[in-house]
């Protein structure tokens, strides 16, 4: 078995699951959505992304654009949370946690396809 291998499939397999595990509920309920979790979903994401640079294959050019997207559509979520409750002051309104609700839907697509192509490239692979 390689280590390797497993860090990387965990790391894509942690950060579909902590997006998820945020993302799901009402979506415009503050309360179904931690900010916690989405920090965690941010910052395993961005190790997912290091992870992903050292592959110079096409799937591996794939993963890291996927990664990308997720990266960029959690931090904007993580800053319009920011935003709205440091900076404006208007607090976590319903409108708000939808956009950022809907932010961090978009990451997750992006990471079940990373998912996807990971268990493609497994099922692919000769022994």
């Amino acid at each position: 078995m390689n280590l390797e291998k497993v860090i990387f499939g965990f790391f894509i397999v942690f950060a579909a699951t902590l997006n998820f595990g945020f993302f799901i509920g009402e979506i415009d309920n503050p309360a179904h959505h931690d900010i916690y979790e989405l920090f965690a979903a941010v910052v395993v994401n961005l190790i997912a992304t290091v992870l992903k640079f050292g592959d110079r294959t096409q799937i591996g050019a794939i993963h890291l654009a996927t990664s990308l997207v997720a990266d960029l559509q959690l931090l904007a979520a993580a800053m319009v949370w920011g935003y709205v409750v440091h900076v404006a002051g208007t607090g976590l309104t319903p409108a708000t946690m939808s956009s950022i609700v809907s932010l961090s839907g978009g990451a997750l697509f992006a990471n079940i396809v990373s998912v996807v192509i990971l268990i493609a490239e497994t099922i692919m692979q000769r022994r």
